[in-house]
């Protein structure tokens, strides 16, 4: 059984006072995205597939933030990849504005390149640390035709540094001259160097400590305001998801689990994978983090490589039961809006 792509119910704002969602800019149908396994040195033979995506379905409404959680290893980076076509899918369709990514060759997608941009979560591994900030900010400019002059290449990276709050005179530092938090400001307003409207946020923040956190979080939320951009937001840390997103998305081994929005997601969770990721979550509050079910998952997470049979989570579900082993559970609308993959709910 494949994943179905869920219908599509009324968008709604977020309560932040951010701008009314419009019609669905990204569509995700059943993507799939398999690493061939291959044996053998001079003659290699295909033994198997590494299934990092197999089979997910989400839209994301102009506008908005879905956030994309799991656990590491569940497939949340290779999502966003595959979305941009940075990886090829293997099977499904990436409909990006009504237009399929996935039928596109390679000089189509550089022409729609401007509108989608990806912001990526080690700030000091995606900046070349032999050029200045001026120049990675600035290449974008180049490589799209944007900029007539040196002088306007000049002017337009001056006013993106100043967008990400940098100064305009650090555009002749070297990424290491920089601290975490301003490398990926560095790494943001690259990706705003071609007008983009679409970014997805590789986990841009878990490098960086918590209060730089926060505010490279107020910064994404402030330019998704001002310049209407839409995001998928890839993290791990439910915390950082619920402050951001609009939904959520939770993901595991390659499957989507959950789909609701934020406020669903965290007072009404259904899946136990939901509830146990929920459950980590740290609350400030002494008494009412004694007062809280703890779910503690057992054993280790599947190989994407032999996954499973069935639900992918029976292995460590505590509410399992045999046709979980044997039946992979169909994508549903429980209620309004809230999508489960789970045959106990």
């Amino acid at each position: 059984m494949t994943t179905q792509a869920p219908p599509r119910p009324a968008a709604t704002a977020r309560d932040s006072g951010k701008t009314k969602l419009g019609e669905t800019m990204l569509d995700v149908r059943n993507l799939k995205m398999y690493f061939p396994v291959h044996q053998g040195i001079v003659i290699q033979k295909k033994v198997a597939d590494v299934k990092a995506v197999d089979g997910i379905s989400f839209y994301i409404k102009k506008g908005e933030t879905l956030g994309l959680v799991g656990e590491s290893g569940c497939g949340k980076t290779t999502t966003g990849r595959a979305v941009l076509q940075l990886h090829r899918p293997t099977a499904g369709e990436v409909l990006f504005e009504g237009t399929d990514l996935t039928k596109l060759n390679s000089k189509q997608m550089r022409t729609l390149r401007r509108q989608m941009q990806i912001i990526f979560q080690d700030p000091y591994g995606s900046l070349n640390p032999r050029m200045t900030a001026g120049g990675i900010i600035g290449e974008p400019l180049v490589i799209h035709g944007l900029a007539a002059s040196k002088k306007d290449r000049l002017d337009r990276v001056a006013e993106l540094l100043t967008t990400v709050g940098l100064a305009p005179y650090m555009r002749d530092r070297y990424p290491h001259e920089f601290s975490g938090g301003q490398r990926q400001r560095i790494g943001i307003a690259r990706a705003l160097a071609v007008d983009p409207g679409f970014i997805v946020c590789d986990e841009p923040v878990s490098a960086l400590d918590v209060s730089i956190q926060a505010q490279v979080i107020n910064l994404l939320e402030s330019l998704q305001e001002k310049f209407q951009l839409t995001y998928l937001f890839i993290a791990h840390d439910l915390a950082v998801v619920r402050h951001i997103s609009d939904r959520i998305c939770v993901m595991y081994l390659g499957k989507t689990m959950e789909l609701a929005s934020r406020e669903e997601i965290y007072e009404n969770p259904l899946h136990p994978y939901t509830k146990a990721l929920l459950s980590a979550v740290p609350i400030p509050d002494p008494i009412a983090d004694a007062k809280r079910e703890r779910i503690i998952l057992t054993g280790d997470v599947p190989s994407p490589l032999r996954p499973p049979v069935g639900c992918v989570f029976h292995t460590r579900c505590p509410i399992a039961i045999d046709t979980c082993k044997q039946v992979i559970p169909e994508w549903r609308e429980a209620s309004p809006g809230h999508f489960v993959a789970c045959h106990r709910v």
